[in-house]
């Protein structure tokens, strides 16, 4: 009956950590009652079984566990569950030589604070200063980050 336990815990063990890896990424109840079923069969097998038993339940737990993971991950199932796209999306880069502080331009969308500027015939997005830039609306390069461009209103009078 004790070997039977044993390996119930096993296999409970490793359902709880297959639910934690595959459905419920994180460290979740899953993960950690998993870990705990899996120390308390080896902990029963000590107890109960004597050490022989005991090194074998931690042998199997330490290495063979770990395999039927991998080997299910590898099958039809497990590469179902497996995220397999990539991101192709870039960063909009733009040509500094082409701007600078001080450039002048007109936002072509609404900032809000992030939006579209024209500035020297070339197209970038751009971030206000905090406040919101209607369109068509004269903008100021005031700062040039590595991939951001800080501009602000010019003041019509």
């Amino acid at each position: 009956m004790t070997i039977l336990a044993i390996v119930l815990l096993i296999l409970l063990g490793l359902v709880l950590l297959l639910i934690e890896f595959a459905v419920i990424p994180g460290i979740t109840i899953a993960g950690v009652g998993g870990f705990l079923l899996l120390a308390g069969s080896v902990y029963i097998a000590f107890a109960e079984l004597g050490n022989v038993a005991g090194f074998i339940t931690l042998a199997v737990v330490l290495i063979i566990s770990p395999i039927f993971v991998y080997y299910f991950f590898q099958s039809r199932t497990g590469k179902k569950m497996i995220l397999h796209s990539e991101i192709e999306g870039k960063v909009e880069n733009f040509n500094p030589l082409n701007l600078k502080p001080g450039d002048t331009g007109k936002s072509i969308g609404r900032l809000a604070p992030m939006g579209k500027i024209r500035v020297n015939g070339e197209v970038v997005e751009a971030q206000s200063t905090g406040d919101y830039i209607d369109p068509q609306t004269q903008v100021r390069i005031i700062k040039i980050k590595q991939n951001q461009i800080i501009v602000e209103p010019i003041k019509q009078e």
